[in-house]
This record gives structure tokens, sequence and C-alpha cells, in this order.
């Protein structure tokens, strides 16, 4: 039987191909309310009762939840954990959210482009967008002949995945990960609250809701990173999954066994299959530029050829969405992960 701590020892998996796919799968998800409006029925989303751009997030979730655990495990210093949080982060959050403000919006706004500068609109959309907290989606006089006005849309999770990364540090610090019955029981109650909130309808601010789905998959992969040398990897597994995942269908459970089983075979697919699809590893990390650059480039699709198909959306803007994913890899993202050891020597008191 293979296990997963026997695969996942280094970097020869297929996380970036995974990754790059799930942020692809939110581009698709996004052409349908882009090119049709908010109300157009997404892919997935009457079989499944979640769209396909909610399962590619959720897919990533699981992974970040599986890899951050193991960051904060293997990193020197507290201060190393949170610099290489930040640098993954920001540094290409920044770029993108300038270009938007500043290189899209006054060009594609009703008002002349520098009348729209002038504006306090650009600045509060760069100062929100930059908090996550409460994300600035829509720019006034921007896209407002488009189906979908918003210029912003899949910055949103950025906020959940933050507030996971903050969960891990604290559970971190407190000494939580290096006791692993003591993980086990915080695991396991959260679950619990996880499945009774469900059982139980509890209503909820909206936040809390999303934070709750969203670290579901987190969560889940943070236990699989855990108890990786105890949990096989083995595809009669994910299929057996699956099933119980369709039986559930209906029941306050079924999210919770669907991110399970989605979580599954994310891992059994990153570090079984090999091969040919290994080689995707000599390109770049390119799935986060894909993720914030997509929707603001698929929204001036529209703008720059009219009224069009989910189907032509998608072709319109991939080919921009990756290259600016590609320039943003090469440029911003990964420059920033080599500047890590500098930043933390600057940090680190004299």
């Amino acid at each position: 039987m293979v296990y997963l701590g026997d695969k996942a020892t280094g970097r020869d998996n297929n996380l970036n191909l995974i990754r790059m796919i799930a942020a692809s799968a939110v581009l698709v998800s996004h052409a349908f309310p882009i090119a049709l409006g908010p109300d157009a029925v997404q892919p997935l989303e009457t079989a499944l009762g979640h769209t396909l751009g909610t399962l590619a997030v959720f897919a990533f979730f699981a992974i970040s939840g599986f890899l951050i655990t193991a960051s904060f495990e293997r990193s020197s210093s507290l201060t190393s954990f949170l610099a290489a949080r930040f640098l993954r982060l920001y540094p290409a959050l920044i770029v993108s959210l300038l270009l938007v403000a500043f290189g899209i919006a006054p060009w594609v706004s009703s008002l002349a482009p520098a009348d729209f500068i002038a504006t306090s609109a650009p600045w509060k959309f760069m100062v929100r967008n930059l908090a996550l907290i409460s994300p600035m989606y829509v720019l006034p006089t921007v896209f407002d002949t488009n189906p979908y006005t918003a210029i912003e849309g899949s910055i949103w999770t950025l906020f959940y995945e933050v507030m996971c990364y903050t969960a891990i540090f604290l559970a971190g610090v407190a000494g939580i990960w290096r006791n692993r019955r003591l993980a086990a029981g915080v695991l396991l109650l959260y679950f619990a609250l996880w499945l009774a909130a469900g059982a139980f309808d509890i209503g909820m601010h909206p936040k809390l809701r999303s934070l709750l789905n969203l670290s579901l998959p987190f969560a889940i992969g943070t236990a699989f990173y855990l108890w990786k040398d105890r949990l096989p990897l083995h595809f009669g597994l994910f299929l057996g999954l699956a099933a119980l995942t369709w039986i559930s269908k209906g029941s306050f459970a079924y999210t919770f066994m669907l991110c399970l089983a989605l979580s599954y075979g994310v891992f059994w697919f990153a570090y079984m299959p090999g091969g040919i699809l290994r080689a995707y590893n000599r390109l770049g990390d390119y799935s986060y530029g894909i993720y914030i650059y997509a929707f603001p480039l698929q929204g001036l699709a529209v703008w720059l050829f009219g009224p069009q198909s989910p189907v032509e959306n998608m072709l319109y803007a991939f080919p921009m969405t990756l290259l600016a994913a590609v320039l943003s890899w090469h440029f911003i993202e990964d420059p920033a992960l080599r500047a890590k050891s500098r930043v933390v020597g600057w940090l680190k008191p004299a």
C-alpha cells in the first residue's frame, strides 16, 4: 500500500498542474455571469449544488491547508513563515490592483481617463482590496454597459485564505501541531462544529458562513498533512468517497463529504500519476496570476468585443490572462519569493 507520506517528500508532484487547472476552472465558471449576467446558471451548479468555480476554490484551499501546515513545521522561525506568506500573496496582488485601477479602469470608464483618476474611486479600490476585509468589486462608470458590471471578483477568497493562515500560525505558536493527539482533538472538534452548524441550520453572518465553508477543505488538507504517513493513496478509496458523497446529497453532510472526496482526489492526482504530467513543473506556477487577473480581463473582453457567449469569453480572455500570469510569475511572484531570506534578515532585530 502506498501512503501519502511516501510520496509527499519533495516537489516531484502534480500540484502546480492541479492549481493551474483549478485557476482555469474559475475562469470558465465566471465566463457565464460575465458574458450573460449575474443570473446565468454556471457549470455543475444544478448537478452538484456548487459551481465549477466553487469546487476549484475548494481544491485550492485543500492544497493550501496541506502546504501551509508543512510550511509552518519547516520554517526556521515565525518571522520566516510570516514573510513567506506575505511575499506569496501581496506583491502580485498589489501590481494586479494597480493595473486594474489605473491601467484598465480609466480607459473603459465613461469618464475621460484624467477625470476618472481624479475621483476617489480608484484610491478606495486600492485601499479596500489590499485590506481584503471588505473588497470593492465595482468601480463607478466602469463596465457599466457590460452584463456584469463588476471589475473584480475572485479576490474575495483571499481574506478567508489569510484567516486560515492565521489559524495555522496561532495553533502552531500554541504548540498544537507538535502534539498529534492535541491536533486531532482540535480538528475533530472543528469538524463536529462544522457538521452541527449544518445539521441545525445555525444562522450566521455571511462572512462567518463563507469562512466556515472555505476553512473546511483547508482543515482537511491540514489533517492530510499531519497524518500523511497513515493516509493510503488508492483510486478505489476515492471512488468510495465519491459514492458516499453522492449518497449524502441533500443532507447536511453533503458539502462535508464533497470536500473530503474532492480533497482526497486532489492528493491522489497530485502524487500518483507521473510520467509526462510532471513535465509541467518545468514551467512556472502561473495559477495565482490566472486567479487574480482572469476576472477583470474577462470583463475587458466583453467591453472590447461586445456581446458574446461564455465560450467566446473564455477564448478571448484566456490568452490575455495567461500572458499576465506568466509575466506576473517571472517578474513579480518568483523574484518576491526568492527575496524571502533578505526580507527575514531585514526584519530580525540587530
